[in-house]
């Protein structure tokens, strides 16, 4: 239970700072921003232990888990742009 509680909060802080880091309005809520920075720290435990960098058990890093998240941020704006843009 602990453990869930600790990522959602990791996760809530990953996704707050690379919403600060990354300019621009990206207009999401405390939810999604929570689930931001929890894909970001998952993507980036993924990329860096196929590059060889963490074990397979290893938590990503603080750096590598923001820019994780600022690259699904960056992914999003692009999704959502495109699809404003068909209108």
């Amino acid at each position: 239970m602990t453990n869930i509680i600790g990522t959602i909060i990791v996760g809530f802080l990953v996704g707050l700072i690379a919403r600060a880091i990354k300019p621009g309005d990206d207009r999401m809520g405390l939810i999604f921003t929570t689930l931001l920075g929890i894909a970001g720290a998952a993507l980036a435990r993924v990329i860096g232990a196929s590059f060889g960098l963490y074990g397979p058990y290893e938590a990503a890093g603080w750096v590598a888990s923001v820019l994780g998240a600022i690259v699904l941020l960056l992914l999003v704006g692009v999704l959502r742009g495109s699809r404003t843009r068909r209108r």
